[in-house]
C-alpha cells in the first residue's frame, strides 16, 4: 500500500482545507451598476422593486369576444344568448378581441371564441356559455404591482428574471463585481507553441482561466513563469491586486517545487498536502490578505483540485451560490480502487443504452492524462472511509463539467 501522505509530513482532509481557505477570505463588497441586458448570471447587491404594474391595463387573456358579463346570464349549449357584433361594448353587444390587447371600455369579461358562433350576415354572435365579471381578463398588476419587491441581494439573475425586470420598467441593477483571478502557470519546461523534446505545451493555466470565467470570475491569464524563486515571487506580487491568485505547477516536495516556499516567505501557507487523489500536492495560502491557491502541475490533478478549491472560492468571493453538481446514478462496470483515508475522484464514462446507465472507469490512475478528463462524463467520488467500490455497485457520478 502506498503512503497516503505522498511525501508530506502531514495531509489535511478536503473539508478541513476548504474551511481554512474560507476563514482567510471575505466576499467582495465592491459593486457596479449594469444594464439589465448585461446582467445575466450576476449577483444582486441591492433589492430590486418594480417600477410599474404588469399589466398596466386590463388585459384580454383569451381570444374571443369582450362583453358585459351580465348580458351572458343563462347562456348554455342548449339555450345560447344572441348579442350584436359592434365596434364598442354596450348593452347586448360584443367586440372581437385577441389575447394581450387592452379590454375595450364598457366590457368586464371575455367569452372564449370556442364558446361562440358568429353569423356574419346578421352581425350576430351566439354565446354558448355564461361568464362572470373579470373572467378571461387579467386585471391591472396581476403579474406584478408597482413597488413590489422582486429580488433580494444575493440573488443570481437568470434570463427569465431579466425579462421580468425589463417588463416592470427596471433598466439597471446593482450587482457585485466579478472577482478578479490572477492565473500564473509555472514551469521552465512549459511552452505555448510546438514543443521540443523535454518541453510541454502549457494547458493548465489556460484551462483554469477558462473555468474561472465559467465560474463567475474574471481571469487574468499570465505568461509562463520559470522555476526560479525571484521570478515566482515577482509574478505573485504583481497579481496581489487581484482578488485571488492561482498558480499551476511547482507544488510538490521536489527541488524545483518552489511555489509554497515563495508564499511562505512572502505570506502564510495554511495547507500543503490534502488527502485527495489525484491532487494531494495542492497548497493554499494567503499573502497580504489575498488568498493564493497553488494547484499541482499534473493536468488531471490540477483540474480536480481547481474544482474542489478554486471553484468554491470564486463563488464565495463573488457571492455566487455554490450549487452541487448535477449527478447521474449508474451501475459500476468494474471495481474502483482507492486508498483508505484518501478521497478519490475516479473518472468514468457513462453508457445509457439500457434501462440503467453503466459507469466505466478510465485511466483510474494517471494524473497527467488530460484526455482522461476530456473524454469522460464525470467522476465517482470515493469517500475517505472506503477502500474502493466493488463492481456492479450503484454509484453517483458527478457531472461536474455540466454545471457552471
Amino acid at each position: 500500500m502506498t503512503d497516503a501522505s505522498g511525501g508530506f509530513s502531514s495531509v489535511t482532509r478536503v473539508e478541513a482545507a476548504q474551511e481554512q481557505l474560507f476563514e482567510i477570505t471575505e466576499p467582495l463588497t465592491e459593486t457596479e451598476r449594469l444594464s439589465v441586458s448585461d446582467a445575466d448570471r450576476r449577483v444582486l447587491s441591492a433589492p430590486v422593486r418594480s417600477n410599474r404594474n404588469v399589466p398596466a391595463y386590463r388585459r384580454v387573456a383569451m381570444d374571443g369576444w369582450a362583453v358585459r358579463a351580465r348580458d351572458t346570464f343563462g347562456a348554455n349549449d342548449r339555450s345560447p344568448v344572441t348579442l350584436r357584433a359592434t365596434e364598442t361594448v354596450g348593452p347586448n353587444s360584443v367586440v372581437p378581441v385577441d389575447t394581450g390587447q387592452k379590454l375595450p371600455e364598457g366590457a368586464d369579461a371575455v367569452v372564449q371564441v370556442e364558446k361562440t358562433e358568429r353569423h356574419d350576415e346578421e352581425e350576430e354572435v351566439e354565446i354558448f356559455g355564461a361568464v362572470a365579471g373579470g373572467e378571461n381578463v387579467a386585471p391591472v398588476g396581476e403579474d406584478v404591482e408597482t413597488g413590489q419587491r422582486l429580488f433580494d441581494p444575493g440573488h443570481q439573475l437568470r434570463p427569465s428574471d431579466l425579462g421580468l425586470l425589463k417588463s416592470t420598467g427596471v433598466s439597471e441593477v446593482s450587482v457585485y463585481e466579478r472577482p478578479t483571478v490572477g492565473v500564473i502557470p509555472t514551469g521552465e519546461e512549459l511552452v505555448q507553441s510546438t514543443p521540443e523534446p523535454g518541453e510541454t505545451i502549457e494547458t493548465n493555466g489556460q484551462t483554469v482561466a477558462q473555468y474561472v470565467d465559467r465560474w463567475g470570475g474574471t481571469p487574468i491569464y499570465r505568461d509562463i513563469v520559470v522555476d526560479e524563486f525571484e521570478a515566482l515571487r515577482a509574478a505573485i506580487e504583481r497579481d496581489l491586486t487581484a482578488d485571488i491568485v492561482v498558480t499551476t505547477g511547482g507544488t510538490s516536495v521536489g527541488e524545483r517545487d518552489l511555489v509554497p516556499s515563495v508564499i511562505s516567505e512572502r505570506g502564510t501557507v495554511i495547507v500543503h498536502g490534502v488527502a485527495l487523489s489525484p491532487g494531494h500536492p495542492v497548497a493554499l495560502g494567503v499573502v497580504d490578505k489575498t488568498p493564493v491557491v497553488m494547484l499541482p502541475g499534473y493536468p488531471v490533478a490540477c483540474i480536480v483540485t481547481a474544482v474542489q478549491f478554486l471553484r468554491p472560492l470564486v463563488k464565495h468571493v463573488g457571492h455566487y451560490p455554490c450549487e452541487p453538481h448535477p449527478t447521474t446514478e449508474a451501475r459500476l462496470a468494474q471495481k474502483i480502487h482507492s486508498e483508505p483515508g484518501v478521497r478519490t475522484y475516479a473518472r468514468v464514462t457513462i453508457e445509457r443504452s439500457g434501462e440503467q446507465p453503466i459507469a466505466t472507469t478510465t485511466y483510474a490512475s494517471g494524473a497527467g492524462v488530460l484526455s482522461s478528463v476530456a473524454f469522460t462524463d464525470g467522476w465517482v467520488v470515493v469517500p475517505e472511509s472506503r477502500e474502493g467500490i466493488p463492481e456492479d455497485e450503484l454509484v453517483t457520478v458527478e457531472n461536474w463539467e455540466a454545471h457552471r
